[in-house]
């Protein structure tokens, strides 16, 4: 039996409609979805400005006896501390591209954050899974050696335009949480405590965990969850493999596409790859994580339907409750 509702991101499934989706989902044994805002899944536009919208996807979702914990904004999210190229109009709304100025992308894609945060309330969710792109990113090797200083400074232009953001989503009673991530403010434990000092510590900034980012980047990914117990508001349960000995590609990916026999890493199905995943709900438990284990499957060497419909089960069979009490206490008098 699993303790935590077992979830299914549709990020990746954003071609498939809602409808079909859920319907698909249930057939896998999933408890809901986590629902990406992009396709038909989930427009926030809609959300707020349309009461009878969000009944009617809830009513989808329990037609099929599917719940839901969160909204994810990954691809809006990343336009508001990006650098601003052609790459961000093929991952976010028209209304949100415009002209693509970029100036005016990331003040669209900031005004998207906000509706998100008043259409997750609106729901009836307290979770908004997301990224939040980068201004030091670029800067990532350094050379030209980069001082500190011009460091520091994008993490104050980061704080600058995520506080008011962060307030807003205080205000609905909403937490945003980011998918620590590669091309993120913060991508390991290092950022992400420089990220949380940058935000004052607000209280509605927190972490979407998924330890298949720090896998291969050889971070230490249950060192992250003793870091920041209260800071883990959701979870994401995704595989990663990287090779033993060295190859063609390193870390960074050689320019090379997923799947790519040169590279040193690939994302895998759950239970493919290297992360170890008994250990990662064991530190979950003693933190007290009670919310959802959400799939976001990748894997391209399997079929996406088969790999979501094995990744429920071995979710299932790998998850299991708390214990009540310590084993010793049988020991004692009845």
């Amino acid at each position: 039996m699993s303790s935590r509702p077992i979830t299914l991101f549709t990020g990746q499934w954003a071609d498939v409609p809602l409808a079909s989706l859920a319907e698909k989902a249930a057939a896998w044994g999933y408890d809901g979805l986590e629902l990406a805002c992009n396709g038909d899944h989930f427009d926030v536009a809609r959300a707020v400005s349309d009461d009878h919208y969000v009944r009617r996807k809830r009513d989808l979702l329990h037609a099929h006896d599917l719940d839901v914990w969160a909204l994810s904004q990954h691809l809006v999210g990343q336009a508001v501390s990006d650098r601003i190229d052609a790459r961000h109009k093929e991952i976010v709304p028209e209304r949100v591209w415009g002209d693509g100025d970029p100036d005016g992308v990331t003040r669209r894609a900031i005004e998207e954050l906000e509706r998100t945060a008043a259409a997750a309330r609106a729901l009836g969710v307290d979770v908004v899974t997301g990224f939040t792109g980068s201004p030091v990113w670029p800067l990532l090797y350094a050379f030209p050696p980069t001082p500190q200083p011009m460091i520091e400074e994008g993490y104050a232009a980061f704080a600058d335009q995520w506080r008011p953001l962060l307030d807003a989503f205080a205000t609905e009673e909403i937490c945003f949480a980011l998918e620590v991530h590669p091309t993120e403010i913060a991508f390991d434990l290092s950022t992400a405590r420089r990220t949380l000092r940058a935000l004052d510590d607000h209280p509605a900034f927190a972490f979407n965990y998924d330890p298949s980012h720090f896998g291969y980047q050889g971070v230490d990914y249950l060192a992250f969850l003793d870091a920041f117990p209260d800071r883990i508001a959701h979870v994401h349960m995704k595989d990663v493999w990287w090779a033993d000995g060295r190859r063609p590609a390193g870390v960074f990916g050689g320019h090379l596409p997923f799947g790519h026999a040169d590279r040193y890493w690939d994302f895998r199905s759950i239970g493919r790859g290297k992360i170890d995943f008994e250990a990662i709900l064991r530190r979950l438990h003693r933190h007290g994580y009670d919310g959802p284990l959400s799939v976001e499957w990748e894997d391209e060497g399997m079929a996406r339907e088969h790999g979501a419909e094995e990744a429920c089960a071995r979710v299932r069979a790998l998850d299991f409750p708390p214990a009540d009490a310590g084993f010793e206490e049988a020991f004692g008098e009845a």
